[in-house]
């Protein structure tokens, strides 16, 4: 059975930093890019960083770039997602969802399994 597990959301001041963690198992790992995703209240879901298990390429969408660091751990089948000087603009729904290949294109549709989510909240 596919499983995706994410962990590490809370609720944070402004300026704190959390550390996401999306447990992976029933696929070969190696082989699927895995995503964060995150939605906001009345906002559509996106992509906001994304990790390739093949080659190590990432991907960060411009508005996290230099605050948020993705990761992957092969032996635990763990990413993590990094991520400093929140706002609360980043106050969300965080998903991981992993995509057999590399990280290409950000739309979810191309994602073949999801977690449940993580809620962050960032509060000023």
């Amino acid at each position: 059975e596919v499983q995706l597990v994410e962990s590490g959301g809370d609720s944070v001041q402004v300026g704190d930093s959390l550390r996401l963690a999306c447990a992976a198992s029933g696929f070969t790992f190696a082989d699927y890019a895995i995503g964060w995703f995150r939605q906001a209240p009345g906002k559509t879901r996106e992509r906001i960083s994304c990790i390739s298990n093949r080659d190590g390429d990432t991907e960060y969408v411009d508005s996290v770039k230099g605050r948020v660091t993705i990761s992957s751990d092969n032996a635990k089948r763990t990413v993590y997602l990094q991520m400093n000087g929140l706002t609360p603009e980043d106050t969300a729904v965080y998903y991981c969802a992993a995509r057999f290949g590399g990280c290409g294109l950000s739309r979810q549709a191309l994602y073949d399994y999801w977690g449940q989510g993580t809620q962050v909240t960032v509060s000023s």
